[in-house]
């Protein structure tokens, strides 16, 4: 059983550490030491700050790929509460909560990502904690405390990670614990009652021993409220705790690190605004965008995640080095989710999501003068399951469509990438990654006449009668294999500027739709009555690749007072993978059903640049400096061909999600020395331009180009800067802008609203629903302005 590999896995990476430990040599330098995941930043410039994109530790403006890094201080001071705060200054990147969710996540990067957080989808982009990648997006929107950086990584990643992710990865790295006792605290109030606190404690126990432990409550009431439920919507219920023990041997030649984490996130459920008024009960359109009308609360949400890792780190020899990387995960979400936000119980889904995983990752790096790289192996086993009723009691009194989806996976991998030196001046990486992917599925669906509860089914405390026989009742198993490459060459022409070119290949495994139903799939040559393999094929879907060229230039000036990283990109993203779902009339019933196919290619090209500029130092006396921080992303993102429902490739009306053109950010900051201390100020502005949420443009969803204005003012002061106040205002102008939402009414092709007569309707009004009866088209939004004081010491 699963849940019984994590012991294993445990056990397996400290046996195979202790066996490979072998005797101490003299320690290695810090130059040429390959290290962990815990290197320090120094500072945000680009040319000082230390990441570890390659696996060892590199300037951000040394490294070949395109990466942006967010050190602890930076976060600090722009008042960053969770992982969707990066967003808005990295280029071509969306990091946001999912529709109609608190705490599970939705990334893109350069168009590619997944937006549904249903099993069988693999992510798109891949979110590592201390090198432990979460396999599922659940509970994935990390807080940000005890955060040593955040390094964002554009394009596929494969022959570094124990993962492949075609997208890209963000890595989230905590601090490592000091070797003295420190007591650390952080406190923040401000709009809508936000009240956070995080207190943490480490202490050395001997001269080999530390531990760790941290705890933080995190709330906010909600931006508005849940008129008929009488419920906050958008607020926040958060706790959450993280314990570690390093076991460390005096010359530094072995290192255990032992962590363990916890979240429990309480808050009520979030639920849309509607965009017109509902069809049947006339259910009106709010005035405030954060209000909602929903009437599910049922199952009572709640959502619980954790996990153990140990990483340990042994130095065989002065270039050979060791590192082990074992962990499991669990984390379990009940959530209502009421897509019509209605009183009526007319598409009311109460869901369920369980999800667990074991990984084991062993790597051996290589560190000289001339030639740096690792082997690696790769081991994750991990099961998601969910159960779903679709209430549809306005179609059918106590009508419920009922879900039940499982996925297994079992994936291993070997990879491996080196950097050869040839001189100070040119360097060439070689890397690749074979995989094997295994999917295994049972789908379950099933229409029901539940009680007079909720019409929900037994997973949720219901007791239904059937009705009709089940749509669905499959169990299908699919084998992926892949070979990817990734090749970069390095051009040093002076210590100030490096060019690069590289080619990397990403894959993403197929598998089955846990939605799907087999009662869509078309009978085999016309003979009566399904056959498996049509169930099959209906329900599963191939891999998607993209194969991906980059330029890039990395340079300084005037003594590294001007910093830049430009790049430009061009993929190729075939057989994209396109979820989706729909209302499907099966013996004269309407339910609810999942597709997803194969459908479409396209091509991604883009252009990246970061750029950093001190504009005046000592300004205002020693020690005082102004800043820039700027980026830049453009991305053309454009389906080559996409085959519709009807066989004909609408290619030229389909758009790519959560994609936009262009994003923009500049930042200025400004530091003078005040008594003891630095005062801090910086501005942000950033801007997005126009956001498809779909693959078929909404009049509805989509979001226009906007612009969002952030200001933060800090002020650090004592001996070691170990004491801060900040205030901070976020989204200063109050924009109201969509990050998501829901749709299930009768358009064309192109995503234009139909009435009965299929006519393009002009005056916004007689939408036709496609599944319940109030017509549905719902939407989420981001946050609105927040003014909030901070203040940490730390001693």
């Amino acid at each position: 059983m699963i849940r019984h590999r994590h012991v294993r896995a445990l056990y397996l990476g400290a046996a195979a550490t202790a066996l490979f430990a072998g005797p101490a040599y003299a320690q290695e330098t810090p130059a040429t030491q390959p290290v962990a995941d815990d290197v320090q930043a120094n500072a945000d410039a680009p040319a000082d700050i230390v990441v570890t994109a390659r696996r060892r530790s590199e300037t951000l403006l040394n490294v070949p790929i395109a990466v942006t890094a967010f050190t602890a201080d930076k976060l600090d001071k722009m008042g960053a509460v969770d992982l969707t705060d990066i967003q808005n200054t990295t280029p071509n990147t969306t990091i946001k909560d999912a529709r109609g969710t608190n705490s599970t996540l939705a990334a893109f990067i350069r168009g590619v990502g997944q937006q549904d957080p249903v099993p069988g989808f693999e992510a798109g982009v891949g979110i590592y904690l201390d090198d432990v990648y979460l396999n599922r997006p659940q509970a994935a929107v990390l807080d940000i405390y005890d955060v040593e950086r955040i390094e964002v990584l554009r394009g596929p990643q494969g022959t570094l990670y124990g993962r492949n992710t075609i997208g890209g990865a963000v890595k989230y790295v905590t601090r490592r614990l000091p070797d003295h006792f420190e007591v650390a605290a952080r406190g923040t109030y401000g709009s809508y009652n936000q009240a956070d606190g995080i207190v943490s404690l480490s202490a050395p126990i001997g001269s080999m021993v530390r531990i760790g432990v941290s705890g933080a409550r995190l709330t906010r009431d909600g931006f508005g409220r849940n008129r008929n439920l009488g419920i906050d919507n958008y607020n926040k219920n958060i706790w959450a705790g993280r314990g570690t023990i390093e076991f460390e041997t005096p010359d530094s030649r072995l290192l255990v690190r032992i962590t363990g984490d916890y979240t429990h996130d309480k808050s009520a459920p979030r639920n849309g605004h509607r965009l017109f008024a509902g069809k049947l009960t006339g259910s009106p359109v709010l005035d405030n965008v954060y209000d909602t009308n929903a009437g599910l609360n049922f199952p009572k949400q709640d959502i619980q995640a954790g996990g153990l890792s140990m990483t340990a780190t042994a130095k065989l020899t002065d270039h050979l080095t060791f590192k082990s990387i074992s962990a499991w995960r669990k984390d379990r979400s009940f959530t209502p989710i009421d897509f019509d936000s209605t009183p009526s119980v007319d598409v009311d889904v109460p869901a369920v999501y369980r999800n667990e995983q074991t990984s084991q990752e062993f790597q051996f790096q290589w560190s000289s003068s001339k030639v740096n790289g690792l082997i690696g192996f790769y081991y994750l086993g991990a099961k998601a399951s969910t159960g779903f009723d679709v209430l549809l009691n306005t179609t059918l009194p106590n009508l419920d469509g009922y879900t039940a989806g499982d996925v297994r996976t079992e994936t291993s991998s070997i990879y491996g990438d080196f950097t050869f030196d040839f001189t100070p001046q040119l360097s060439l990486s070689l890397g690749g990654r074979y995989t094997w992917d295994q999917r295994t599925s049972f789908i379950y669906k099933a229409n029901y006449l539940g009680g007079p509860l909720f019409g929900a089914t037994s997973e949720f405390g219901g007791n239904p009668i059937p009705f009709g026989a089940p749509l669905t009742n499959f169990r299908g198993e699919a084998n992926f294999k892949r070979f990817t490459p990734r090749a970069s060459l390095a051009f040093k022409p002076s210590a100030d500027h490096m060019f690069y070119v590289s080619y990397s290949e990403g894959f993403k495994g197929g598998g089955f739709d846990p939605r799907g139903s087999g009662a869509s799939a078309p009978e085999t040559n016309g003979v009566p009555g399904l056959q498996y393999q049509e169930i099959y094929n209906y329900l599963s879907f191939d891999p998607e690749t993209v194969k991906s060229y980059e330029i890039g230039w990395k340079g300084s000036a005037f003594d590294k007072r001007l910093t830049w990283a430009l790049d430009g990109f061009y993929s190729d993203y075939s057989n994209v993978q396109i979820p989706g779902s729909a209302a499907q009339i099966v013996n004269n019933v309407q339910t609810f059903i999942g597709i997803t196919s194969n459908a479409a290619k396209a091509d991604l090209k883009g252009v990246e640049l970061e750029t950093n500029a001190v504009l005046a130092r000592g300004f205002a006396g020693p020690g005082s400096n102004l800043t820039f921080a700027g980026a830049l992303g453009y991305l053309d993102a454009k389906y080559k061909r996409f085959i519709g429902p009807t066989g004909t490739d609408i290619a030229n009306i389909r758009v790519f999600q959560n994609t936009p053109k262009w994003t923009l950010s500049g930042t200025l900051s400004g530091t003078v020395p005040v008594a003891t201390g630095d005062l801090t100020a910086s501005s942000t502005v950033s801007y997005r331009s126009l956001t498809h949420q779909f693959e078929t443009a909404s009049p509805f969803l989509d979001q226009p180009g906007y612009t969002l204005w952030d200001a933060n003012l800090t002020y650090s002061f004592g001996s070691k800067k170990q004491y801060s106040f900040g205030l901070h205002a976020k989204n200063i102008t109050d924009v109201r802008y969509k990050i998501g939402g829901y749709q299930y009414i009768k358009t064309d092709l192109a995503g234009v609203p139909l009435d009965a007569a299929n006519k393009p309707i002009t005056n916004g009004t007689g939408y036709i629903g496609t599944l319940g009866k109030e017509g549905i088209a719902t939407a989420f939004y981001g946050n609105p302005r927040q003014v909030f004081g901070t203040f940490s010491l730390k001693f």
